[in-house]
């Protein structure tokens, strides 16, 4: 069995995320799924779980629960296929209410990051396939 990936991020209104999620053209597992929760997937491998703050809190009863509005605690890098990809994924999240910012062009690597409606901040990019094989540029 592959490693699968979870990505549990809390969220206020997990109605409102499935919508903003399933505009970027991901879908529902609705098994995984209820009022509490919605399991979204990204590929056969990554899955990204929206929990309502309350239940989110309930696995880590003994932190607060991090506003990603006010700080940035992680950063979610996902490959795409090409800068056309990217720049589509984008403009989804967009259209669906996320917030965008200016791509990255490295030559080697093409990026361009965006907020969901509760200040998750997803970077996907491309890279060259053969910059990929052979690391960054030295400096």
């Amino acid at each position: 069995m592959s490693t699968m990936v979870f990505i549990n991020v809390p969220v206020a209104d997990v109605a409102r995320s499935t919508a903003f999620y399933e505009a970027l053209g991901w879908s529902l597992n609705p098994m995984f799924s209820d009022e509490n929760a919605s399991c979204i997937v990204v590929s056969d491998t990554i899955y990204v779980m929206l929990l309502s703050h309350a239940f989110f809190g309930s696995f880590i009863p003994d932190h607060a629960v991090a506003d990603a509005r006010a700080a940035i605690g992680a950063q979610y890098a996902l490959s795409c296929d090409s800068r056309d990809d990217v720049d589509a994924l984008v403009a989804r999240a967009v259209e669906a209410g996320g917030t965008a910012f200016e791509p990255r062009d490295l030559g080697f690597m093409y990026s361009r990051a965006f907020q969901d409606p509760d200040g998750h901040y997803w970077d996907p990019f491309w890279m060259d396939p053969a910059a990929a094989e052979q690391g960054p540029p030295a400096e």
